[in-house]
């Protein structure tokens, strides 16, 4: 828990338990197109399963599936278990991501696998297309 309150940056006392255990037992999970097994999982199969396991709400789809059933969210409003969605040299959502809160967010990076970042990131800053709630 120390671990990920340090990467998200808040107290450890207000960090969802449930969430931390599945993003800790995931994270490293490398990249595999298609792919929904720690073995290799891409983005979207690693979002539905932050919500099955974590949030015990079943969706299933692609990145731009998965933003077309979420209600649209102001960067400025997002908050844990919202969708971010990316735009990554595409003209249609590419990449989603979970945001868990101080705008990071966990997600399956081609390059790094199941991994936290910042969409204060430069890169995601860049490509950042709009945030999602499911209901």
């Amino acid at each position: 828990m120390t671990k990920y309150s340090g990467i998200i940056g808040i107290p450890e006392k207000e960090l969802n338990k449930k969430l931390v255990y599945f993003v800790d037992s995931w994270y490293g999970a490398p990249y595999k197109w298609g792919g929904g097994e720690k073995s290799g999982v891409d983005c979207s199969h690693l979002v539905c399963r932050v919500y099955k396991d974590v949030y015990n709400k079943k969706i299933a789809g692609t990145a731009n599936d998965l933003e077309k059933m979420s209600s649209n969210v102001k960067e400025s409003k997002l908050k844990e278990g919202d969708l971010v969605f990316f735009k990554i040299e595409s003209e249609k959502i590419s990449h989603v991501g979970v945001y868990i809160a101080n705008n990071k967010f966990v997600h399956a990076s081609v390059k790094k696998g199941v991994i936290i970042n910042s969409l204060e990131d430069k890169y995601y800053k860049k490509y950042f297309y709009s945030g999602g709630r499911i209901q």
